[in-house]
C-alpha cells in the first residue's frame, strides 16, 4: 500500500487542533466554540471561535495564550460571558459581541467557572469555591506571587484528614472549600451566594422566569459514606429548597423545559453499582412524578466514548425542543454515538448516527437546526450543521496535519466469544502495508472497564499503526454500549470471561489475518487494561511484550490507596478487604508475579489518586526481585489522566516509552 505521505508520530499530537462546546447565538445564524492547542512553549491553549452558517471558515475571537472557554450568549446575543485563565486563575469575563475588549467579572480568590444566563439576561450564574464564612461581595484574587508563596506555606503544614472521601485524581487532597452557586445582577454589579452549607452543589439550570435554580449535590449527613446526586430545586425568592429525586441515586444533565413545568435529565439508582445504565427522564415538577423514556432502548444515553485527544466539554444532552415534546441527546451504541430523539410517550429515533463519533451538539430552537461535533478515526474533530436529516460540513480541522500524514482506516470485526456472545473490535493495518510481509501486533484494552473503544481517533493506537503493528483494539464484556447485561458481565469476574474475550479475538486476528506475525505479538492497556494486561502476563505467555499504564496490581491495598477503592473494590469484585481477602488476593496480579514471563514495561504518574503508583512500585519490585525483565517509567506530578490531558512533553514521551519497548522486543 504505496503512499506518498509520512507516518504519524508522537510528537505530531503537538500539531493536533481539538474543538468542543459549540453554541448557537441566539438569532441562530452564528455559532460559536472553543479550540484546543499546545503552544510553542508546550502550554495548553483554549481559543474561541465564531463562525457564521453562511461563511466558510470560522474566525477566531480570543487570541491571548490562556485557556479560554465555556463561551455563553446573553438572550439578546448583544453580550458574551466566558471563563479564562488569562489573569492567572480561571474567572469569568464579560465582552460586548460587536467588539471591544473584554473585562474580567470575577476576582474570587479560588476563581470562578461555568457561567450561565438568566433567560431575561440580567444575571449570571456560575460556580465558585468557596470556604464557609466566605463573603462574595468583597472577593480578591490574589498575584501570582501570593498563590506561590500559600502553596509553599501548606506544602510545610501537616494535613490533618477525618473525611473518608478525602482524596480525588487530578485535585489532590481536599480541603474546605466546597463548590457553590453564585449570582452576579449586572443591573447594579453585585455578586449573590445562593447556596451554603458542606456540600458541593452542581449548578445545572436556571428555570424560564428566573425564580427557580435547578442543582444537583449530596446533602446527606452521611455524604461521607453516600455516593447518591439528588436533584433540589432553590427558589430564590423564597430560599425554598425542593428535593426532586429520592435520595437513591445519581442524577445529572438536568435541565428545565421550555415553559419551566418539566426538568430533563440523565440517572439511575444504582441498581448494578458501577455499572449501571443512565436512563433518560423526566419529572413533572408539581407533582414530581417521574417517567423514564429510555426503557425501550438497552444502551447508554450519553457519550462514553474513550480517547485521548477529546479535550473541553460539549452538551450531550438532554436538550428540549422548542415544544417541550421532544428531548434530544446522544447515545453510544456498538462502538459509535449518535444524536437521538425521544418524545414524552418514550418513542425513540435517530436523526443522526454512522460510524463515527458524536462528540457533541447545540440546538437552535427557532431554526430546529443543530451543530453536532464529530470524530472519526481519521479525523479527529470538525463541526456540521444538520437539518431534516441533511449533514453539512462547516470547518475543516486539522486539514494541515492530515494531508501529510497517513492514518489507519479501522477494519470492523466480530468475535463469537465461548459463551456465544458477540465481541465487536477494531484492526487497524499499519503504516506502508503490504499484503506479503508479516507484522508485529499489539492488543489495546481500554480502561473502565465501563467506557467503549470504537469509531474515534485515537492518537496512541494510530501511532502504533503508524511505527509498522496491526493493532486490535476491542470491546470486551463490562464495555458500554451493548447493553446492561453486557456492561455488568465482568463485576464478580475480572480476569474470567473478559479476558477470554480479549484472548478469542486474538486467535480470531490470527487465523483470519495471515500478515500478523504470531510469534510478535504484544500487549498493552491503562487503568482496568493495565490491570488486564497484568492479568494476561501471568496467565499466558504468549505476547512477547507487554507495557502495563496506570494500573492495578494487589487489589487488597487498592482498597485503601486509591480513592475510589473503598467501594470500587466491593461494587466490581463483589468483596471489600475486611469480608474476603483471600478473593482479593485471587483477583490481584501480583499473586501470579511467578508466572510472568514477558517482558514487561511499567508506565504510571506519580500523582494518580486512581490507582496510584503503588500499585506499579510493588509489581515492579516483585519482579525485579525475581530477575524477571521488567522496566519502570515513573512520571512526575502526573495524574491517571496522563495520556489524555498530562503536560503534553510528558504525553509524548510516554508514548515515545511505549513504543521503544515494542520495537525492543517485537
Amino acid at each position: 500500500m504505496a503512499t506518498n505521505k509520512r507516518a504519524l508520530t508522537a510528537e505530531d499530537i503537538k500539531r493536533l487542533e481539538t474543538y468542543s462546546d459549540p453554541q448557537h447565538t441566539p438569532n441562530g445564524d452564528t455559532y460559536t466554540f472553543v479550540s484546543t492547542t499546545i503552544s510553542k512553549e508546550n502550554k495548553y491553549q483554549s481559543q474561541l471561535y465564531v463562525q457564521k452558517l453562511t461563511e466558510n471558515e470560522p474566525r477566531q475571537w480570543t487570541f491571548d495564550d490562556s485557556k479560554n472557554s465555556n463561551p455563553r450568549f446573553s438572550s439578546d446575543g448583544s453580550m458574551i460571558v466566558f471563563q479564562s485563565n488569562r489573569s492567572g486563575l480561571t474567572q469569568l469575563w464579560l465582552a460586548n459581541t460587536d467588539g471591544g475588549e473584554a473585562r474580567q467579572l470575577t476576582n474570587f480568590k479560588n476563581g470562578a467557572s461555568n457561567p450561565e444566563w438568566s433567560k431575561d439576561g440580567n444575571c449570571i450564574l456560575f460556580s465558585a469555591e468557596l470556604e464557609q464564612g466566605d463573603d462574595v461581595a468583597n472577593q480578591c484574587e490574589q498575584s501570582k506571587d501570593e498563590r506561590k508563596q500559600d502553596k509553599e506555606n501548606k506544602a510545610k503544614k501537616a494535613v490533618v484528614i477525618n473525611r473518608l472521601k478525602y482524596k480525588s485524581d487530578g485535585v489532590g487532597f481536599r480541603d474546605e472549600k466546597r463548590t457553590q452557586i453564585v449570582r452576579y445582577d449586572l443591573r447594579d454589579e453585585s455578586f449573590t451566594q445562593l447556596t451554603e452549607g458542606d456540600a458541593d452543589y452542581a449548578f445545572m439550570d436556571i428555570s424560564p422566569n428566573g425564580n427557580l435554580i435547578l442543582f444537583s449535590a449530596n446533602v446527606d449527613d452521611d455524604e461521607d459514606y453516600s455516593l447518591t446526586d439528588d436533584l433540589y430545586t432553590l427558589d430564590i425568592t423564597t430560599n425554598e429548597i425542593i428535593k426532586i429525586t429520592d435520595g437513591k441515586g445519581s442524577y445529572g444533565s438536568a435541565s428545565f423545559s421550555q415553559n419551566g413545568e418539566k426538568i430533563a435529565c440523565l440517572g439511575h439508582d444504582y441498581a448494578y453499582k458501577t455499572a449501571t445504565q443512565d436512563q433518560l427522564y423526566v419529572f413533572d415538577i408539581a407533582t414530581k412524578e417521574r417517567t423514564c423514556l429510555s426503557e425501550s432502548i438497552d444502551m447508554q444515553p450519553d457519550n462514553v466514548m474513550i480517547g485521548d485527544t477529546l479535550m473541553g466539554q460539549s452538551t450531550t444532552g438532554p436538550v428540549w425542543s422548542k415544544e417541550d415534546d421532544k428531548l434530544y441527546f446522544i447515545a453510544s451504541d456498538h462502538g459509535a454515538t449518535g444524536l437521538y430523539q425521544a418524545d414524552l410517550n418514550g418513542e425513540i429515533s435517530v436523526l443522526y448516527k454512522d460510524s463515527n463519533h458524536v462528540f457533541g451538539f447545540s440546538y437552535h430552537t427557532e431554526t430546529d437546526k443543530f451543530i453536532v461535533g464529530i470524530s472519526t478515526p481519521t479525523n479527529p474533530c470538525n463541526f456540521y450543521q444538520l437539518h431534516d436529516g441533511e449533514l453539512s460540513r462547516l470547518t475543516n480541522a486539522n486539514a494541515n496535519l492530515l494531508d501529510k500524514v497517513t492514518l489507519s482506516q479501522p477494519e470492523t470485526i466480530t468475535v463469537e466469544a465461548e459463551d456465544g456472545w458477540e465481541i465487536q473490535g477494531w484492526l487497524l493495518h499499519p503504516y506502508g502495508f503490504e499484503e506479503d510481509k508479516k507484522y508485529p501486533f499489539v492488543l489495546e484494552i481500554h480502561g473502565g472497564p465501563h467506557a467503549m473503544y470504537g469509531q474515534t481517533y485515537f492518537h496512541e493506537l494510530q501511532l502504533l499503526a503508524a511505527k509498522g503493528y496491526v493493532v486490535l483494539y476491542t470491546n470486551p464484556r463490562g464495555s458500554d454500549g451493548y447493553g446492561q447485561e453486557f456492561v455488568t458481565a465482568c463485576r464478580e469476574d475480572y480476569g474470567g470471561k473478559d479476558y477470554t474475550d480479549l484472548m478469542i479475538a486474538v486467535d480470531y486476528a490470527l487465523e483470519n489475518y495471515t500478515f500478523i506475525d504470531k510469534d510478535r505479538l504484544g500487549v498493552t492497556g491503562g487503568s482496568y487494561g493495565g490491570f488486564m494486561t497484568n492479568w494476561i502476563v501471568g496467565h499466558t505467555n504468549r505476547f512477547k511484550a507487554a507495557v502495563t499504564q496506570r494500573s492495578i496490581a494487589n487489589w487488597l491495598s487498592f482498597y485503601g490507596v486509591s480513592d475510589i477503592g473503598y467501594f470500587f473494590t466491593e461494587w466490581e469484585l463483589g468483596k471489600n478487604l475486611l469480608d474476603d481477602p483471600t478473593k482479593l488476593w485471587d483477583f490481584s496480579p501480583l499473586k501470579y508475579a511467578k508466572q510472568i514471563e514477558t517482558p514487561l514495561l511499567i508506565v504510571h504518574g506519580e500523582q494518580d489518586l486512581r490507582c496510584p503508583i503503588e500499585q506499579g512500585e510493588q509489581l515492579f519490585v516483585t519482579l525485579k526481585q525475581l530477575k524477571k525483565e521488567v522496566e519502570f517509567v515513573r512520571f512526575p506530578d502526573a495524574s491517571h489522566d496522563l495520556s489524555r490531558n498530562g503536560d503534553p512533553l510528558m504525553r509524548i514521551e510516554r508514548l515515545n516509552h511505549i513504543c521503544r519497548w515494542f520495537d525492543k522486543y517485537l
